[in-house]
This record gives C-alpha cells, structure tokens and sequence, in this order.
C-alpha cells in the first residue's frame, strides 16, 4: 500500500472520528427523539445508521461526481458550505417548530382537579388530564413515522465539510481502490461513532428519571435541537 494512502487512512479514521465527536448535530437529534418519541433501541440505532450513512454519502457522491467532471476544489467547498448552512437552518427550523408544538403538548397534558358532587351531598375531588391516553397514542405514532425522513433529509443535507478536499482529492490522485479504501474507512469510522454515542446516551437517560419534566419531553427535544442548530450555524460546531 503506498504511504500516500496509508496517510490517508489514517487522516480519515482520525477526522471521522473527530468531527463527528465534535459535531453535537451528530448525535444529538437522535438521542433526545428517541426519549421524546420512546423509540426502542433497535430503532434509535436503526434511525441513526441510516442518517450516517445519507450524510457522507451525499458528500461522496458530490466529490466524486466533481472529481470526474474535473471541477476546481474551491467550487465544492463553496458548494458544501451552502449545504451546511441550509441543513443548519433546517435543523434550527425544525427544533422551534417541534419545541412549540411540545409546549402545546404539554399544556394540553397538564394535570387538573376535578369536583365531584354526589345525590346524597357528599363530594370528592380527583386529578384528571384531558385526552391523556389517546393523545398520548396520536402523538407518538406521529413523531414515529414523520421524524425520522426529517432527520434523514437533514443529514443528508448536512455536509462533511472536509471529506472532499482533505481526503477524496488527495485519494484520488493515487489510485481508484485507495480512494475507495480512504472513504469507506470514515464513513464507517463516523457511523461507529454516531451509533456508540447516541447508544451510550440512549441507555443512559432511561436510567435517569424524570416523572415531573415527563410531559415536557418534546419540548425540551425541540429546544435541544433548535440550540444544536444553533451552535452549527454560529459556533461552527
């Protein structure tokens, strides 16, 4: 293998792993859905695998598809930026508008007393939440099928914003097979390190109780992700 590539391998496996642990937006949205939308396990990963994988691939494609027509770096860095920025505001978007509809949520699940009054005179008082069990069905069965493809359109979005000019050019100038092997080796090294992330913490929070914020979960998911979005659009995170 030429030390070209063995460089490369290396630099890639680093940057996968670096970038994604810096990236909050990389893991993030998943765990606080899943607690929000008590998606098992299996899901959660299922969920955060395929919005890995769409988002190097989609910066694959584009640097492949601007190595074979020959088109200058600096195009696609541009290019990727625009990217980043539109998959950041999506993400901001996204996070206030959820945050909203969980506040609402909330609200509507807030615990009352009720009077009770009976024929003989006597009267008895009891804690009631309005559309508890059926709201509570419709709202998880709605953020089960819609906010996983969000997640996905948003990752597949989302740039990596040095894939292209740091490791796919350099790599193609030695060879095909050592460009292959230089973006398989991120593109795993960055889905391994979504799923042992967003897995560690996904376990983690159910240990942590939360009875009294429960009915705040989809708030605090929205605020979660509108801040991440945040932190990627202004920190540069």
């Amino acid at each position: 293998m030429p030390s070209e590539i063995s460089i490369l391998l290396a630099a890639a496996a680093t940057i996968g792993l670096v970038h994604t642990v810096l990236g909050p937006d990389h893991y993030i949205p998943f765990i606080v859905m899943a607690r929000a939308g008590q998606w098992s396990l299996k899901k959660t990963m299922l969920v955060t695998a395929l919005c890995g994988v769409g988002h190097v691939l989609s910066s694959v494609v584009l640097g492949a598809v601007g190595i074979g027509l020959g088109v200058a770096i600096s195009q696609l860095e541009v290019l990727e930026a625009v990217r980043g920025s539109v998959a950041a505001w999506v993400l901001i978007a996204f996070g206030l508008v959820y945050a909203i509809w969980g506040l609402r949520w909330a609200y509507r699940r807030r615990p009352h007393r009720h009077l009770h009054v009976h024929e003989d005179g006597t009267y008895h008082k009891h804690m009631h939440v309005h559309a508890e069990e059926h709201a509570h069905v419709h709202a998880h069965e709605g953020s089960a099928r819609l906010t996983p493809w969000i997640l996905f359109i948003i990752f597949v979005l989302g740039p990596c914003e040095s894939l292209i000019p740091v490791l796919m050019y350099p790599a193609a100038q030695s060879s095909l097979p050592g460009l292959i092997l230089v973006v398989g080796t991120f593109g795993t090294v960055t889905v391994l390190t979504m799923l042992t992330i967003v897995g560690i913490a996904t376990v983690g929070a159910r240990r942590i109780s939360i009875k009294p914020l429960e009915r705040f979960t989809h708030a605090i998911a929205g605020v979660t992700i509108f801040l991440s979005g945040l932190a990627i659009q202004f920190l540069g995170l």
